[in-house]
């Protein structure tokens, strides 16, 4: 498989988020741990590829932002526990992904414990993908489509840009959603409500400003 090929297959994303040691397609699960552990890398695991992870510093505070409202729920409404953005998850035998956001439901814990292991074989009954610039279309649709497949029920796409979500309860099915409407919980967080205006409060617009009228 040819370069082009490989990052074709994991979403068309830019050569520079794929690790080259160890070579692609000879990656595992420890090798994502020890990245991490020896340059602070989070990487995802995709094929036996290390994959690292978009960043920016919109996405990251979104993320937060997110995690913050959602964790002020969940101290009323004790549903399960929620993961930030170094929260992976075995999706499947050499499948981790690492969502910006994630909740899971005391369904997947009955012991209401959260698993020692570092990469659980969980899934997240939420999840939340905060989008960077080095993200791509593709590499998300590929992404939702793991995650529904595992048994994630809701996923929210956040673009910072231009102030929208996505709010997805399968692969292609969703709802676009606008800074001056709400998100809600559907029946993973029932009675939830997120106001998007003040998720976004902090965000700069790509939007073009109006020019002042003449007078």
């Amino acid at each position: 498989m040819t370069a082009a090929e490989l990052l074709k297959k994991l979403g068309g994303i830019p050569a520079d988020r794929v690790l080259l040691d160890p070579p692609p397609g000879t990656a595992t699960e420890k090798d994502v741990l020890a990245v991490e552990r020896r340059e602070g890398r989070l990487c995802e695991l995709v094929d036996g590829v290390l994959v690292e992870k978009a960043m920016g510093l919109a996405a990251s505070f979104l993320a937060l932002e997110i995690a913050f409202f959602l964790r002020q729920f969940l101290a009323e409404y004790d549903l399960g526990i929620l993961a930030g953005e170094q929260g992976p998850y075995r999706l499947w035998p050499g499948l981790v992904r690492i969502p910006d956001v994630s909740f899971i439901s005391w369904d997947q814990l009955p012991d209401r414990k959260i698993p020692k292991k570092a990469i659980p074989n969980l899934y997240p009954d939420l999840a939340v993908e905060v989008l960077s610039r080095k993200n791509t279309k593709t590499e998300i649709d590929r992404k939702l489509h793991e995650y529904f497949r595992s048994g994630t029920r809701l996923a929210w796409v956040v673009d910072p840009r231009k102030r929208i979500v996505r709010v997805h309860t399968a692969p292609d099915q969703f709802r676009l959603l606008t800074e001056d409407q709400s998100l809600d919980g559907s029946e993973v967080l029932p009675g939830l409500s997120l106001s998007l205006r003040e998720v976004f409060g902090r965000i700069s617009s790509d939007k073009p400003r109006r020019k002042p009228q003449k007078p």
